[in-house]
C-alpha cells in the first residue's frame, strides 16, 4: 500500500521516487504520533497489509480505523 502512495506522490508532485519515499514516510509518522493510538496501530497495520492477497478471512485494519474513528465521533 506504501509502494502505491510513493508512485502517487512520485507522479502527482513530479518527484523522484526516492524523494516521494521520504514525503510519505514523514507524512505517515507524524499522522501515527498525533492521531490516538488506536488509529495509530490501526494505520500502520493497513499499510502495511498487503492488497494483492485476499482470501476474506483475514481480519481487516480498515475496519479498525473506522471503528475507532466512530468512537471518538461518540458512536459504538
Amino acid at each position: 500500500m506504501v509502494n502505491e502512495i510513493v508512485k502517487a506522490v512520485a507522479k502527482k508532485a513530479n518527484l523522484s521516487e526516492p524523494i516521494a519515499q521520504i514525503a510519505v514516510d514523514t507524512a505517515l509518522s507524524m499522522l501515527k504520533t498525533k492521531l490516538p493510538p488506536a488509529l495509530g496501530s490501526s494505520l500502520s497495520a493497513f499499510l502495511s497489509a498487503d492488497s494483492g492477497s485476499g482470501s476474506g478471512s483475514h481480519h481487516n485494519p480498515l475496519e479498525d480505523i473506522t471503528g475507532a474513528l466512530g468512537g471518538l465521533l461518540g458512536k459504538k
